[in-house]
């Protein structure tokens, strides 16, 4: 079975109707800012410049940038690529500037190991402790609440939050990375997802009450097939695998249930905001139509990690990530779709940011 057929799909229920039209992002027009939330895969550096990592350092940011530069890829993200789309900057990371003039264009709130739970919630939730300090999506937010003077002085505060695009995510893939590293059950973790995507969803209720028009609220990834949890929890039991792509189904099959249940609490908020447009944005569908048509784009192991240890079951090891002493990149990274393991190459975040922005992988809530 195409796994990019498991991608949700909300039901008529709520008297929602779902449009997906091969535009719906970018015939969304037009936006002055765009403001971001969410974990590595959307950080622009703020995690780099506040505690340091791999991110920092070479090979990291060499696709485009040429150096590093706080992103946790050798390029652009998605949601830079969508902001290019509008013909705007990429949103530069909150925690770097602090003027008007540094955030005319919108900025980046995300972080690194972000949770969609704070920690104390996440803690009550899945009885995991979490160390370190909390950047979860409510803390972003909070953020975003303390500097939207700073970005909307001298203009009038509604008028800025109308004409932005608001992304909130990728989020809530860590919380259950958590639960995987812990050796929990794939099965208990989805029990945690309803309160994982209440925080997404109130996230959304907060910004559209801000004052927020048009928000693009993103999916997980197809976190089964990430070289990282194909070397932590590989398998001996063939039918764990997914026999098209290699993939682990029990994790895809998580992230297929959190989108599922994140589309009906976005049908929600619509009922809640007739007004507001809100967007899903299907990257776990995109992701894996990009894998199962790897051989077709010139991608001959879509698995395996482009910058990590040489010889090692899919190019990785916690041993020796990107980076670190001993690693190796890739020659070419257009011909992968990981970059180091957890994060996906440049080449692959245009081709899924090209699916939301273009079609198909976009589904604009409408009520009936």
């Amino acid at each position: 079975m195409d796994p990019s057929k498991l991608s949700p799909v909300v039901p008529f229920a709520l008297f929602l109707v779902i449009l997906i039209s091969a535009d719906t992002v970018k015939s969304l027009c037009c936006f002055d800012r765009v403001f971001t939330f969410g974990d590595s895969m959307t950080d622009a550096g703020n995690a780099c410049q506040v505690q340091g990592g791999n991110c920092g350092i070479p090979p990291y940011g060499e696709t485009y940038f040429h150096k590093p530069n706080g992103r946790w890829c050798d390029g652009r993200l998605i949601v830079d690529f969508i902001a290019q789309a509008y013909g705007l900057p990429l949103p530069p990371p909150s925690m770097a500037g602090n003027t008007r003039a540094y955030f005319q264009n919108g900025a980046n709130f995300a972080y690194a190991g972000s949770m969609a739970l704070n920690i104390s919630t996440y803690k009550k939730v899945t009885g995991l402790d979490r160390a370190g300090p909390d950047h979860s999506l409510g803390i972003q937010l909070q953020s975003f609440k303390d500097l939207l003077p700073v970005i909307s002085q001298g203009s009038n505060v509604s008028a800025v939050m109308a004409n932005s695009l608001f992304i909130v995510g990728e989020i809530g893939g860590v919380d259950y990375i958590g639960g995987l590293v812990s050796n929990k059950a794939t099965e208990e973790m989805k029990s945690w997802t309803p309160s994982v995507v209440a925080a997404i969803g109130s996230a959304v209720n907060d910004l559209i009450n801000l004052g927020a028009t048009t928000l693009m609220v993103p999916g997980n990834f197809a976190i089964g097939c990430a070289p990282w949890f194909l070397t932590l929890l590989k398998s001996n039991n063939s039918g764990d695998y997914d026999i098209q792509t290699g993939c682990l189904k029990k994790l895809n099959e998580l992230a297929v249930y959190h989108n599922t249940m994140l589309t009906q609490e976005l049908a929600k908020q619509k009922l809640l905001h007739p007004l507001a447009i809100i967007v899903y944005a299907d990257y776990y569908g995109a992701q894996t139509q990009l894998v199962s048509t790897s051989k077709l784009r010139d991608i001959p192991s879509p698995l395996y990690a482009c910058c990590g240890a040489p010889g090692q079951p899919y190019n990785f090891s916690l041993n020796m990530q990107c980076g670190s002493k001993g690693s190796q990149v890739c020659p070419d990274p257009t011909k992968y779709i990981s970059w180091d393991g957890n994060h996906l190459t440049e080449a692959a975040n245009n081709v899924i940011a090209n699916g939301i922005l273009y079609g198909p992988y976009a589904i604009r809530l409408s009520l009936h």
